[in-house]
Parts: C-alpha cells; sequence; structure tokens
C-alpha cells in the first residue's frame, strides 16, 4: 500500500498490522479500530482521519507524517523514527 490513494476509505476495524503505508493518503478516512500496529505511516498523510480506537502501537511515523490537527502519536503509542530514504 506504499504510496496509496485512500482518501476518504471506509477502513473500520480493518486489519493493517504491519502494513507498508509510507506516503499512503489517508486524509479523511474512517480507521474507527483498525489495528495499525507496526505499519509503516512514514511520510502518510492522516489529516481528517477518524482514528478513534485505533490501535497504533509500534506504528512507525517520522517527521513527515501528518496528523490530525490536535492528534497526540506518541499517547498512541506510535514510535517516531528518522527517515533513512
Amino acid at each position: 500500500l506504499n504510496g496509496a490513494n485512500l482518501s476518504g476509505a471506509d477502513l473500520r476495524g480493518a486489519n493493517l498490522g504491519r502494513a507498508n503505508l509510507r506516503d499512503a493518503d489517508l486524509q479523511r478516512a474512517s480507521l474507527k479500530d483498525a489495528d495499525l500496529r507496526g505499519a509503516s505511516l512514514i511520510e502518510a498523510d492522516l489529516r481528517d482521519a477518524v482514528l478513534t480506537g485505533t490501535n497504533l502501537s509500534g506504528a512507525k511515523y517520522n517527521d513527515g507524517t501528518r496528523w490530525r490537527e490536535g492528534f497526540d502519536p506518541v499517547a498512541a503509542r506510535a514510535v517516531l523514527v528518522e527517515d533513512d530514504g
């Protein structure tokens, strides 16, 4: 799913654990109750995504990952990594 356009997608309850979502467009996607444990969210765009109940434990993100306003990825147990290209 590297670079996938999932903008507005209904991914409620989806199992995306360890998925490669690098550079994915997830704007306005519903990820309610989805499993993203260990997923790569490097450079992903999650602005206005619904993240209620989403499991982000160990999901990797970098400074280029865009989150919805006010969302705290650290509190969600996601892991900030250096982008190695």
